[in-house]
């Protein structure tokens, strides 16, 4: 099993993740986590905070000589401003220089005092902060690593900010990533990306927020990764719990899922072709060929080998910079306005990043599952086999028993 665990706070000394269950030889460098961790901070819209912070990785244990080793590996982000919030971020005894007692509405800030007895939303803020997210990107950036190995590219790219969008059908290639990464609102469409840069200095010049979607995109999954047989294993289910979970997404869709709804059956589904040449090759689809996304890549739980889509719904930021929201001083119980910290108009363009990173951890998780293996090389083995004996005729082995035969062997009381 694939697994992670993060900590830290926005402020604090530094932010931990431990990943587990990283099989033994996947290729791991500080310059590659710390490249996807500056793909996190892209994005016009992004407040001052991106370019005074900056990314120092190290990594703790479990990779010697760049190589994983089949243990726990664990990385550490410092926080490049901790000078300036080691006091008021400092774990020994003591008290903070200023309570903040005006949550904001849309945040964790008055969920969270109220259900641990807070009386400092700081208390709540720190770690609610998608911050938290670079540990996340970090983790993120050994599954893309070990998804690579088996074939499996992933891509986001901003297909909505504000009331701007993107035309549909209008989808990158994993070649096409860098040049998504150079757009400011990382938008595959020029004229939209237009579009969206406009939406957002609108949004600026009277200091309010804006959400936005965007799409992630991965390619050559290989069909049977999740499962039909438990809820818990659906693999649609596993990434929309994982997108989720995001800061700020409210809403996940897999394929044409909004759209779909609205279809009839005869215009929902994607429709199944065999390409006997595309078996051969031990394609990730076994040679059955879907020309349409419409289902995301995902059937009944499982992964069909056709592109996998699904998109994040993330809501306008909390923290405005000029802040309007009408909230309650939970000290006096007086009503005011929300408290102002650094932000930024949107983050959709850093949430695709993460999102990424997301879809990576759940897909490596399952690939980890279906193929097993203690190396990166007996899981490439084990795939590779796998594909191989897509193309096949069922064993009979599998083929339905009849009840009145017994085996070749028994002896009386068989």
């Amino acid at each position: 099993m694939l697994r992670f665990l993060t900590a830290g706070e926005s402020h604090g000394r530094a932010l931990v993740v431990v990943v587990e269950g990283l099989p033994a030889g996947l290729a791991v460098t500080t310059e590659e986590i710390a490249g996807e961790l500056a793909r996190r901070r892209l994005g016009f819209g992004r407040g001052p905070r991106m370019r005074f912070e900056r990314d120092e990785v190290t990594l703790v244990g479990g990779v010697r000589h760049g190589r994983t080793l089949g243990s726990p590996v664990a990385i550490e982000i410092a926080n490049t401003e901790w000078p300036k919030w080691e006091q008021e971020m400092s774990a020994a005894p003591g008290a903070p220089s200023k309570v903040l007692t005006t949550p904001r509405p849309g945040h964790a800030d008055l969920a969270g005092m109220l259900k641990y007895g807070f009386a400092d939303a700081r208390d709540v803020l720190e770690r609610a902060s998608a911050r938290e997210t670079a540990a996340r990107v970090a983790a993120g950036s050994l599954a893309k690593a070990l998804l690579a190995r088996i074939g499996v590219a992933i891509v986001s790219h901003v297909v909505a900010i504000g009331a701007a969008e993107a035309p549909e059908g209008e989808r990158p290639g994993p070649a096409d990533l860098e040049a998504v990464d150079a757009s400011d609102v990382r938008c595959y469409d020029p004229v939209a990306a237009e579009a969206m840069v406009a939406e957002i200095k609108a949004a600026a010049k009277v200091g309010d927020s804006l959400g936005g979607v965007a799409e992630v995109l991965a390619y050559g999954v290989p069909v049977g990764l999740g499962s039909h047989v438990h809820w818990d294993r659906k693999l649609d289910g596993l990434l929309a719990q994982a997108l989720m979970s995001i800061q700020a997404v409210k809403g996940v869709e897999l394929g044409d899922a909004s759209a779909v709804a609205r279809r009839r059956g005869s215009l929902a589904h994607d429709a199944v072709s065999y390409d006997a040449a595309s078996a051969s090759h031990a394609a990730a689809s076994g040679g059955y060929v879907r020309t349409t996304a419409r289902a995301g890549g995902v059937e009944g739980g499982i992964s069909t080998g056709a592109l996998l889509v699904a998109r994040a719904v993330m809501k306008p930021l909390a923290t405005l910079n000029r802040p309007v929201l009408k909230t309650v001083d939970t000290a006096s119980k007086e009503e005011t306005v929300s408290f102002k910290e650094r932000t930024d108009v949107t983050a959709v363009p850093a949430m695709g990043v993460v999102a990424e990173t997301m879809v990576a951890l759940v897909l490596a998780g399952e690939a980890l599952r279906k193929f097993g293996g203690d190396s990166v090389a007996e899981v490439v083995r084990n795939r590779d086999g796998y594909l191989a004996a897509l193309g096949e005729t069922p064993s009979a082995a599998v083929a339905p028993l009849d009840a009145t035969a017994r085996p070749r062997d028994a002896g009386p009381d068989a």
